[in-house]
């Protein structure tokens, strides 16, 4: 990798489905300047397509061949001042027939993560994923599928016991170098600018544009006057007291139809979402233990 410092940091932003839709890489946009100030530089999903997924369907028959192995390598930036290239993309760790099969979330998300492990032996390896409650996450994927596709899922996998803990000690077993952040999909609306800032491999204190775009599309016209009230003193306040007030506004000026969401999976009750709810909180608890892991919170 000719003109590569062996430092170069590879961040892969990896989805899950479900909890980006786009916003990620409009958020790098936004802030363009900043990164680049910063040596980021970044790529949306046309460069996934063109380049990671078609050494990936092949591992189901073979290795990665050299010349694979080389052209991801040959996608890292070379100009003096680069120093970490962010990667996105919801298919990195499986297509939409790769979400859910063998009794777990992403199955092939661990060997995915070796090959790019493999690719990037002399980079700093991130792996970036938002989770989402497995409650709305397995309805949500069920409806997406065509409906032969949902029933073969449902029929080959147990859906009562899905965890993403599975899934993330694949990636720790089979790409162990690689740094993985996660977070909730739940608290994007209050975490986005660290989020950014994560993944952006800025600092802390960045300023981010957009950090609560989306927390005050969710509000009333009440509830946006008072929590832009609240952005226009942010210099008086800390981040975690302007992130403490704006909670409490999302809690009290919250629009329902833009917080509740319709899932229209034949069966799945409220008891079923509760359940996962449980197993879900007692996931992140599990993760945060995890060496080379680390979770996003408010």
């Amino acid at each position: 990798m000719q003109g590569q410092e062996p430092n170069m940091q590879v961040a892969i932003h990896a989805g899950a489905a479900f909890t980006d839709e786009g916003r990620l890489l409009r958020s790098l946009q936004a802030n363009g300047d900043v990164l680049a100030r910063n040596g980021a530089t970044f790529f949306g999903p046309r460069r996934y397509r063109q380049v990671f997924k078609p050494a990936f369907q092949a591992l189901n028959t073979r290795p990665p061949l050299p010349d694979e192995i080389e052209s991801m390598r040959g996608n890292l930036p070379i100009h003096p001042e680069a120093k970490r290239a962010i990667f996105t993309s919801a298919e990195f760790i499986g297509e939409k027939d790769l979400v859910l099969a063998g009794g777990q979330f992403y199955p092939s998300a661990g060997k995915r993560l070796s090959v790019l492990e493999e690719s990037f032996s002399d980079c700093q390896l991130e792996l970036y994923l938002a989770l989402r409650n497995p409650g709305s996450f397995i309805p949500k994927h069920l409806m997406s599928l065509p409906e032969q596709a949902r029933e073969d899922v449902i029929r080959n996998n147990d859906l009562s016991h899905l965890s993403w803990v599975e899934m993330i000690e694949d990636v720790r077993d089979f790409a162990p170098a690689v740094q993985i952040t996660l977070w909730c999909n739940e608290d994007i609306p209050l975490l986005w600018g660290d989020v950014v800032r994560s993944v952006g491999g800025l600092a802390a204190d960045a300023a981010i544009k957009d950090e609560y775009d989306l927390l005050i599309s969710l509000l009333t016209e009440e509830g946006q006057s008072q929590a832009q009230a609240i952005l226009d003193q942010v210099s008086t306040l800390s981040q975690a007291e302007t992130r403490d007030v704006l909670a409490d506004i999302l809690a009290n000026h919250a629009q329902p139809d833009k917080m509740e969401e319709e899932l229209d999976l034949p069966g799945w009750s409220d008891e079923i979402i509760d359940a996962f709810s449980e197993l879900y909180e007692q996931d992140l608890t599990k993760l945060e233990t995890i060496a080379g892991v680390k979770v996003l919170k408010p």
